[in-house]
């Protein structure tokens, strides 16, 4: 009878003490994971494209781009100024000319629609990955607008 009520208030202790670990004990500055993995670099000039159906877009993007140190974006020390207009990027000018061929070839449903903006982000992501050196691990349109 007393082994049984010594296993029995063992047990009660661990749930206890498992309880306040996972339930009531704030969780540790370590277990913290960012929400954005990398830096967002956003062009600094906006694009307005013609469209495949006679409309027009106007929008901004950014990109999620390696952290500095990663060798992902960035002029460096004692890189050219870039022209007005345009960010430290040193192919800026090659992401830009793709994000305009990957815009001009749709039609203004996938722009306004989420799954077609999806696609088209999924789209000029590729084509910068295998035409370009910028680590990029995603594209982000914070500004929309068809017209």
């Amino acid at each position: 009878m007393k082994k049984k009520l010594i296993i029995i208030a063992a047990v009660a202790l661990l749930g206890v003490g498992g309880a306040y670990k996972f339930v009531l004990a704030k969780p540790s500055k370590a277990e913290a994971k960012p929400k954005v993995h990398g830096e967002v670099y956003v062009l600094p000039k906006e694009f307005l494209v013609n469209l495949a159906d006679g409309r027009f877009a106007k929008l901004q993007v950014a990109l999620v781009v390696e952290p500095s140190g990663g060798g992902g974006h960035g002029g460096g020390h004692g890189a050219p100024a870039p022209p007005e207009g345009y960010g430290a990027e040193p192919q800026e000018a090659i992401v830009r000319d793709l994000i305009t061929d990957t815009l001009t070839d749709a039609a203004d449903h996938e722009l306004i629609r989420r799954e077609g903006r999806e696609a088209i982000k999924k789209k000029i992501l590729v084509a910068i990955k295998k035409h370009t050196d910028v680590h990029v691990e995603e594209v982000l349109f914070p500004d929309v607008t068809v017209q």
